[in-house]
């Protein structure tokens, strides 16, 4: 389940003055009921304080992922993105199709990876790596990554 918060500004206002926040509020009524109980009632227990413990421990976990994937990469010779403040790694193929490479990778290395073409025509040309997977699942994944880009 997910939980979140949109903030629109008073001041932001359309060409013609009319303020973009009662648009917005009047899409989120009739669009979305609210979140249910259950929900809300997690959000607050993650934001206690043995909440925020457990979601930073959450955080250094998977940021050690990312970090494994960062360097399996860097060790392959490829130019990396990321990895640092979020738990994606993008790699840059160097004009190379994401597509093509997404398949290379799961023929030969049976890891999945994502190609930067799904997030639009500036993703082209790069793959995004995910760390949110169990450690060991990591660990094996740079090993076959490794074999299988290795140049």
């Amino acid at each position: 389940m997910r939980l979140g918060w949109t903030i629109v500004p008073k001041e932001l206002t359309y060409s013609d003055g009319s303020p973009v926040a009662a648009d917005f509020n009047r899409i989120m009524c009739t669009a979305f009921n609210g979140a249910s109980n259950i929900v809300q009632a997690g959000a607050l227990a993650a934001l206690d304080p043995e909440g925020l413990a457990e979601v930073g421990k959450l955080i250094d976990y998977y940021m050690e992922n990312a970090a494994m994937l960062r360097q399996a990469m860097l060790d392959i010779g490829l130019e990396v993105h990321g990895g640092t403040d979020a738990p994606y790694v993008f790699v840059d193929l160097k004009g190379k199709s994401s597509w093509d490479m997404f398949s290379k990778i799961l023929e030969e290395a049976q890891v999945v990876t994502i190609p930067g073409a799904g997030f639009g025509p500036g993703g082209e040309g790069f793959l995004r790596l995910s760390a949110f997977a169990p450690r060991e699942s990591c660990i094996e994944a740079c090993e076959r990554l490794r074999t299988a880009m290795a140049p």
